[in-house]
């Protein structure tokens, strides 16, 4: 009998069993948000600037809902990034069915964004409210990532609830494997908006697997 599990249910522990997934061990598995990054322009720095002002604004009547996460963080970011503009494509809330190789489980859930390029899914982002820890996102991410259609390439996820910001890189050949970023906030000194602007370009340019 198929086992249908929504994807908010899922857990690490659940991929580990069906898919053997691992931690990649390897620093250079995730090497897109590890320096080397194109400077952003100034205009882009002031951009950033006015986000994480009317944001910090909001959290004052915390806790800030997720389509505000939407509209005041994560809208910009994807503008600036570029992913509005061809040759990407964006598609919100896609349902998605994700057999598992046992094929008697199916993962059952829905997207909040999708960056496409051609067939590549570049970019699979949560978006969730400013009280809930991107953590607890990160097995749904991770379904969602390698359930796409080409197991082939790796696929570069992004978690935000408004004040953090977590990227992950997985891939389903030769091995199954997972790796994330580290955790970026707005509550550091500074504006660490740069540094989540900076990977999410490099990530725009990564297609190859």
């Amino acid at each position: 009998m198929i086992q249908a599990i929504p994807a908010p249910e899922v857990t690490l522990r659940t991929l580990k069993q069906i898919l053997n997934l691992q931690a990649a061990t390897d620093v250079s598995f995730f090497a897109e948000w590890q320096g080397g990054m194109e400077p952003i322009s100034e205009l882009a720095q002031q951009a950033l600037a006015r986000v994480k002002a009317n944001y910090l604004d909001f959290l004052e009547d915390s806790p800030v809902l997720e389509n505000s996460v939407k509209m005041v963080v994560l809208g910009p970011l994807l503008d600036l990034a570029g992913f509005y503009r061809r040759p990407f494509r964006i598609t919100t809330e896609t349902s998605i069915d994700i057999e598992l190789e046992d094929a008697e489980t199916i993962i059952r859930g829905r997207i909040e964004f999708l960056v496409l390029n051609e067939s590549f899914w570049l970019v699979v982002i949560e978006s969730k409210r400013s009280d809930f820890a991107v953590t607890r996102a990160l097995p749904q991410t991770l379904a969602y990532m390698l359930g796409k259609p080409d197991p082939e390439r790796p696929t570069f996820g992004f978690i935000t609830n408004g004040t953090e910001f977590l990227f992950l890189r997985a891939q389903r050949q030769p091995t199954v494997q997972y790796a994330t970023s580290k955790l970026f906030s707005l509550l550091n000194p500074g504006n660490e908006l740069y540094q989540v602007l900076s990977i999410l370009q490099r990530v725009a340019q990564s297609d190859s697997p």
